[in-house]
């Protein structure tokens, strides 16, 4: 039987981190792509994952390339290559020069897996997914952005934190733009079933809604010269899993509405059914009025940012 095959663009923190976790849980074969410059560099990270493969009991096959012809014929590509957020810097401001690599990258893409699905990791994420889709000619099914699973995830964690339970009893979820836009829906999260706003007053919950708007630039600003990787990885290859043996996840994911949820073409973070196809479905939620409002506002910021591609302007 052929074996499954990712691919993962850009060899940062996040694509070796992602590498590696792929590799521990032996679903696929990867592959690591960058540019000429860092060739040496991610052949010692390939060659390193490998090393560990002894010792932590997997076999996979895992290599390096400047070449994306070795890419061919993969299952799956994420896309993690880009300027990073530094401090101080919004995600909407790295939009104009990510743009420009994702529409290289994705020619790429296109040109040796054009059967794959796409995953997006780049920042403004919703708006480089925008950018991928509409540079790939794949259906909307195909190409999708992380983000959800990350933020909820984060979400998660200081529920945790402030009850001081198990992290993994806590299920909430988290949609809208990747960005301090972002609405954790307080009325679908809960503790093993239990209303998270049973168990915590309302002052604590806006103070960890806040906070997880705003995670991803709390974890900037404490590293000083970089962003997150360890959890964005691990949220990537939750949608990996799901796709390459199709477990069709309910996953908060970045994918493309045209008449859900009010929305026209427009890539935003929903709930969605994630399985070998791709997103397979959308899952539309009957939002209050307050939740439709917030969702709005989201979805505006969104529409915003994804209206300054240059590719939109054209």
């Amino acid at each position: 039987m052929k074996r499954k095959k990712v691919t993962i663009v850009g060899s940062g923190h996040t694509g070796a981190t992602l590498a590696f976790i792929i590799a521990t849980h032996d679903i696929a074969d990867v592959v690591l792509v960058d540019r000429k410059k860092n060739e040496a560099q991610i052949k010692g990270k390939t060659l390193d994952i490998l090393q560990s493969g002894s010792i932590l009991g997997f076999d996979t096959h895992v290599t390096s390339t400047v070449d994306y012809a070795e890419t061919a014929d993969s299952d799956v590509v994420v896309i993690t290559a880009g300027v990073p957020r530094l401090p101080g810097m919004s995600r909407d401001e790295l939009i104009q020069t990510n743009e420009q690599v994702m529409i290289e990258v994705t020619e790429q893409i296109v040109k040796y897996s054009p059967h794959c699905k796409i995953i997006v990791l780049t920042n403004p994420v919703d708006a480089m997914t925008y950018t991928v889709y509409q540079h790939s000619g794949f259906s909307s099914e195909r190409v999708m952005g992380q983000s959800g699973v990350l933020d909820s995830a984060r979400f998660n964690t200081f529920v945790a934190e402030a009850l001081n339970v198990a992290v993994n009893d806590v299920h909430g979820i988290v949609l809208g733009g990747h960005g301090d836009t972002m609405v954790p829906l307080i009325r679908h999260c809960h503790v093993n079933g239990v209303p998270i706003t049973e168990l915590l007053p309302q002052e604590k919950i806006d103070d960890i809604v806040k906070r997880t708007q705003g995670g991803g630039a709390e974890i900037v600003k404490l590293l000083g010269d970089g962003s997150a990787y360890y959890a964005p990885s691990a949220a990537v290859y939750e949608m990996i899993e799901a796709i390459i043996l199709d477990k069709q996840r309910v996953l908060p994911t970045i994918a493309y509405c045209d008449g859900t949820y009010g929305l026209e073409d427009l890539y935003i973070g929903v709930p969605t059914v994630v399985g070998g196809k791709g997103i397979e479905k959308i899952i539309e939620l009957d939002l209050t009025s307050e939740e439709k409002q917030q969702f709005k506002h989201s979805a505006e910021a969104v529409s915003a940012l994804k209206s300054t591609l240059k590719s939109v302007q054209k």
